[in-house]
C-alpha cells in the first residue's frame, strides 16, 4: 500500500542549513513515462547547500522545495508506459532539479529514463551514494578526457565523493594515476582506492611533487575543486594537456598556454547508467566510501556538515531501514 503522505525534508525559504525541516507532504502523483521510488538512501553533495543558500538551479522555485538529486530505493509503481521495471525492483537514480520533489523524501517520482537497477556489488547504501559522483567521474574520464592506456593523469579533489571514484576508472583505463587530496587522511584514501601517488594539495608542493610522479607533465587533469591549488597543479602541465572540469567547479580554472580547458556536466540516461554498470562491474573490489550517514529527520546537520568541509568521500542521508 502507497499512502497519500510522507516525510519529506524541504526548505520553505532560502538560508542557512537550519531552514531545511521534516514536512509532511503529498506523495507525487505518478506520470505515464515515470517510476515511483520508495527512498533508502539520498546523497548529499555541495550543490544541495547552494540551492538552500539561494541559488535556483532552473527557474522560478516553488517552496516547499525538496531537495536531493540522486539516491536509491525500491520501485513501488510504475506509469503506464513503463515496462523496463519490476516491482520490488532495487534501484538508483539521478535526475537534476526534479519537478516532482528530491530524494530527501520517503517517496520520489521521476522519469524511468534516469532510472537503473543497482549493480549486483552494491547495497542500498552505498548506491544511493553513487550516481552524481560516478556519472560525473566516468564522463570526465571516459568522453571528455578520453583517458588512455598509460597516460599520467592528475585528480585534483581526489579524496571527494567524485574523486574517490574518478581514481578508480581512470585506473581501470590502465593509466597512472596522481591524487592531490585533502589532509593526510585525504592522501591515505586516495591511495586506498588506487592512486599510484598522493599529496596533500594543501600542505605539500603539488606542483613539485606531480613532476616527481611525470618529469615531462601530466598528460591530463580532472579538476574537482578549483582555487590556487588547482593553479599549482596546473604548473605540471604541458602543452596539449587536457584539463576537464564538472560545470561548478569555483572558480574556473584559468588559461594556460597550449592546455585545453573542458568543462563538461554529468548526464544520467538509459545509456549512460549502462555504461557506468559496465564499469562497476569491471573494478575489482569497487569502492564507494562514505564520509558520514544521517537520518531524513536530521537532514540539517547533513548540511551542517557539508559547509564544515573536509569531506572524504560521500555524505547520505538514511531515509529508511528497509
Amino acid at each position: 500500500m502507497i499512502p497519500k503522505s510522507m516525510r519529506a525534508a524541504a526548505i520553505d525559504r532560502f538560508g542557512g542549513y537550519k531552514v531545511l525541516t521534516l514536512h509532511t507532504m503529498p506523495v507525487p502523483a505518478l506520470s505515464a513515462n515515470e517510476v515511483l521510488i520508495r527512498v533508502h538512501t539520498a546523497g548529499v553533495g555541495t550543490w544541495d547547500a547552494a540551492i538552500r543558500s539561494g541559488w535556483s538551479p532552473g527557474g522560478e522555485m516553488k517552496f516547499p522545495y525538496v531537495l536531493g538529486f540522486e539516491g536509491s530505493g525500491t520501485v513501488v509503481s510504475l506509469g503506464s508506459r513503463i515496462h523496463r521495471f519490476n516491482l520490488g525492483e532495487r534501484v538508483y537514480a539521478y535526475n537534476w532539479d526534479n519537478p516532482k520533489g528530491g530524494f530527501y523524501a520517503e517517496y520520489v517520482a521521476l522519469p524511468a529514463d534516469k532510472v537503473a537497477p543497482i549493480p549486483k556489488q552494491l547495497d542500498m547504501l552505498h548506491a544511493g551514494a553513487l550516481p552524481i559522483s560516478g556519472l560525473t567521474a566516468l564522463r570526465g574520464i571516459d568522453e571528455v578526457l578520453q583517458l588512455k592506456r598509460d597516460e599520467h593523469i592528475l585528480i585534483h579533489g581526489a579524496s571527494g565523493g567524485v574523486g574517490t571514484i574518478a581514481i578508480q576508472f581512470a585506473r581501470l583505463r590502465r593509466a597512472r594515476v596522481f591524487a592531490s587530496a585533502s589532509g593526510k587522511d585525504g592522501v591515505a584514501l586516495a591511495l586506498s582506492v588506487g592512486a599510484d601517488a598522493a599529496a596533500d594539495g594543501k600542505t605539500e608542493d603539488i606542483a613539485e611533487a606531480v613532476r616527481r610522479f611525470a618529469p615531462k607533465g601530466v598528460d591530463c587533469v580532472l579538476a574537482l575543486a578549483g582555487g590556487p591549488g588547482l593553479e599549482r597543479c596546473l604548473e605540471a602541465t604541458h602543452a596539449g594537456t587536457r584539463v576537464a572540469y564538472p560545470n561548478g567547479v569555483e572558480p574556473v580554472p584559468r588559461e594556460h598556454h597550449g592546455v585545453q580547458l573542458l568543462a563538461y556536466d554529468a548526464v544520467s540516461g538509459i545509456r549512460e547508467f549502462d555504461h557506468l554498470h559496465r564499469a562497476i562491474e569491471s573494478v575489482p573490489e569497487f569502492q564507494v566510501p562514505i564520509a558520514e550517514t544521517f537520518t531524513l529527520d536530521s537532514a540539517d546537520k547533513a548540511h551542517e556538515r557539508i559547509e564544515q568541509g573536509h569531506v572524504l568521500g560521500k555524505i547520505v542521508i538514511r531515509v529508511s531501514e528497509d
